[in-house]
């Protein structure tokens, strides 16, 4: 069982900078790396997760993408970043000027790669594994950022449904997908596209179409 999960993500990733948020630098997997190799139960056997964290995905990189190069969405503002893995595109939003960020994330070795993702950015992010969909968006946030939760149905349904009550409250909702299976096909507002470098490891493709929409 892995006890040190700092140690854990240190010595199975390096600090590389995400393809479409060169700005940044993230400890990510290499497609080589052996935890890609792991099955479910090799994973569960030694207390890992699907290492989520460990990869630039798409819809995040764009949302990153679009915090960099629109930083009034974000600056002097209260953001959460949903689904957090790496804490890519909460470190975006720091960057780009934002009061706070509240990193969230239900698996807990998000806060390890978290932390060791802002510190080599040089940006304070908090962090919680609290499920967030358990209860309404957090009164004091502003703004919601989230990248690539459309993957499986019943999640996705459960997060369209507390983004659009979000939205409903008065936040800032964005939202960063590459065509995913279960993205809403109606009540979404285009923003940006990107053609966004992935790894055919994990992707179907080389470069996804990849879209920031946010909630009218």
């Amino acid at each position: 069982m892995i006890t040190d999960r700092r140690a854990f993500i240190v010595g199975n990733t390096r600090l590389q900078a995400p393809p479409h948020a060169p700005e940044l630098v993230l400890h990510l997997a290499d497609e080589i790396t052996p935890i890609w190799k792991l099955t479910e139960e090799d994973l569960a056997k030694i207390g890992l997760p699907p290492p989520f964290w460990a990869f630039a995905w798409a819809g995040g990189q764009a949302v990153a993408r679009y915090v960099l190069d629109n930083p009034d969405v974000v600056a002097g503002k209260r953001v959460v970043d949903f689904a957090s893995g790496s804490g890519m595109v909460a470190i975006a939003a720091k960057r780009a000027g934002a009061a706070s960020v509240l990193a969230a994330d239900i698996d807990v070795y998000c806060e390890a790669a978290v932390a060791l993702n802002a510190a080599a950015n040089g940006v304070a992010v908090d962090f919680t594994d609290d499920d967030l969909l358990d209860s309404p968006a957090p009164d004091w946030a502003d703004v919601i950022l989230a990248g690539d939760i459309c993957y499986e149905k019943p999640l996705a349904e459960r997060v369209i449904a507390w983004l659009t009550a979000a939205k409903a409250s008065g936040k800032t909702v964005l939202l960063g997908d590459p065509g995913r299976t279960y993205l809403p096909k109606t009540g979404l507002t285009l923003l940006a596209e990107y053609q966004v470098t992935t790894t055919r490891e994990l992707e179907d493709m080389e470069v996804k179409r990849t879209r920031v929409w946010t909630f009218p």
